[in-house]
């Protein structure tokens, strides 16, 4: 499988990713800068985290206009898997791939920290190898992280199985104690209705090397691997 890394201005998770995903599990990929219109063949997009465009209009708003954005649109729409992950999810929801939007942290403040999640369904390639029981520990960084949507589209995510992660404490509890940023039901993650589009605010990438004494997050991509191919 070959992975695509995109790079906006203001991206500063793509050489986290591209560490984790060739150094670390040996994986074939390319670096896709903004202004590319061919994908050169990839099978799995990621759009990183950053400030795409310094965030100066709204967190992934400008983004979405860019010409490898068309190319990322019509590779989803065929089928293809795209994970956007903080900054990469913002933009997957401004361009309409996922549905909700982020919002401004309910504290008004930049969350820099490691923070427990729960997973909810099993039933994505992202997930299905992921213990449903356990608490996953993943770092997050973001000041527009807070998951907001209307009811309609909150229930049609809960009845389709759409609700990837969400947040809790190191029990699993999720509650309003262990919700960092507001999102409506601690969402922290969550998928398309056909399961080929994955959107998350923690960041795998930073908690999947023993270096950093924490590897919850290679179990993500782990579960990648397994089940994209």
């Amino acid at each position: 499988m070959k992975f695509g890394i995109v790079t906006f201005p203001g991206s500063n998770c793509d050489q986290d990713m591209i560490y984790v995903l060739h150094d670390l599990l040996g994986k074939e990929l390319v670096n896709l800068w903004h202004k590319d219109t061919d994908l050169q063949g990839v099978d799995f997009v990621v759009l990183p985290g950053g400030f795409s465009y310094g965030d100066y209009l709204r967190s992934g708003a400008i983004a979405k206009f860019s010409p490898i954005m068309t190319e990322v649109i019509n590779h989803a729409n065929k089928g293809g898997y795209v994970l956007g992950i903080c900054n990469g999810f913002q933009i997957l929801t401004e361009s309409g791939l996922l549905d909700g939007a982020l919002l401004h942290n309910n504290n008004q403040r930049f969350i820099c920290k490691n923070v427990n999640l729960k997973v909810i369904s099993t039933n994505s390639p992202i997930t299905r190898d992921l213990d449903s029981n356990a608490v996953y520990k993943i770092p997050i960084a973001h000041g527009e992280g807070r998951f907001h949507a209307s009811e309609a589209t909150l229930k049609s995510l809960q009845d389709n199985d759409q609700i990837l992660f969400s947040y809790c404490d190191d029990l699993g509890n999720v509650n309003d104690l262990s919700n960092p940023n507001g999102s409506l039901l601690n969402i922290a993650g969550i998928t398309n209705k056909t399961k080929n589009v994955f959107g998350m605010m923690p960041h795998p990438e930073r908690a999947a090397d023993p270096l950093l004494a924490n590897t919850d997050g290679l179990a993500i991509f782990n579960s990648i691997l397994s089940h994209c191919s």
